[in-house]
């Protein structure tokens, strides 16, 4: 009976279990970079002077030093030296020459006051003196504007170098550095026109003072005031106050202080 039981149940089939292959951990971003560190770390190339341990004995190991270029030496561009008073007066066209002198008296009303004004300038320049009009109206001073204030003269060539030395010897032959512009122009003030060498005192007209302002220039200077074809003068040909001082020390005798 045992045996036949046992023919007659069926087989069992048996259940192969297949164990899971274990998943791989997640490598994360952060995990990558401390690996390339470690990798760089291994490969990193000895510094000058580093020791490098080999077993047992010590060896320094030195990078050959990179050999440095010479640095090209700079340009140095020569200093142009300034013309030298000599230079100045052998050179036609670098010579400072007057190119006008304007005298002003301005009395500040019309009237009587003015015409004196007027006469004495005249007498001085022999030449007729135009009148200024007031721009605007000054009523703490009583100016009206369009109202004739003042009067003046320009002078040029021979009567103008001929002014110029009188009112110098009324100013004491001396003047300031700071009455230079620089374009060479300077200006400068008489208290009393009787102070001016020839000038005789009459009652009838008073005492006026007077400002003189005189204009230096080169040849060449008429290409900016010529009515064609304009144009400017170049920097190197500018007068400046400096050659300004140097002519007006030798031509007139006066003292820059």
């Amino acid at each position: 009976m045992t045996l036949a039981k046992e023919k007659a149940a069926p087989p069992v089939e048996k259940k192969v279990v297949t164990e899971k292959k274990a998943a791989k951990p997640k490598v994360t971003p952060a995990k990558k970079k401390k690996v390339a560190k470690k990798k760089a770390a291994k490969t990193k190339v000895p510094s000058t002077d580093q020791k490098v341990v080999t077993g047992e004995k010590v060896a320094k190991t030195k990078v050959p030093a990179v050999e440095k270029k010479p640095v090209a030496a700079k340009k140095v561009e020569p200093k142009i030296a300034k013309p030298t008073n000599g230079e100045l007066t052998e050179n036609p066209m670098l010579k400072p020459r007057i190119e006008k002198v304007t005298v002003n008296m301005s009395v500040g009303k019309s009237g009587t006051p003015l015409e004196h004004a007027a006469t004495i300038l005249q007498q001085l320049t022999n030449q007729k003196p135009s009148k200024r009009k007031a721009k605007k109206t000054i009523r703490e001073f009583g100016i009206r504007k369009g109202e004739s204030i003042a009067c003046l003269v320009t002078l040029r060539k021979e009567k103008a170098e001929e002014f110029l030395r009188k009112a110098l010897q009324a100013a004491d032959n001396k003047l300031s550095k700071y009455c230079f512009d620089r374009q060479g122009n300077f200006s400068f003030g008489i208290k009393e026109h009787i102070e001016i060498p020839g000038t005789k005192y009459v009652p009838e007209l008073g005492i006026h003072g007077m400002d003189v302002s005189v204009s230096l220039g080169r040849a060449g200077y008429r290409v900016k005031r010529r009515h064609r074809v304009k144009s400017k003068i170049g920097k190197d040909h500018l007068l400046t106050a400096d050659e300004a001082i140097l002519f007006i020390k030798d031509e007139f005798d006066v003292e820059i202080t």
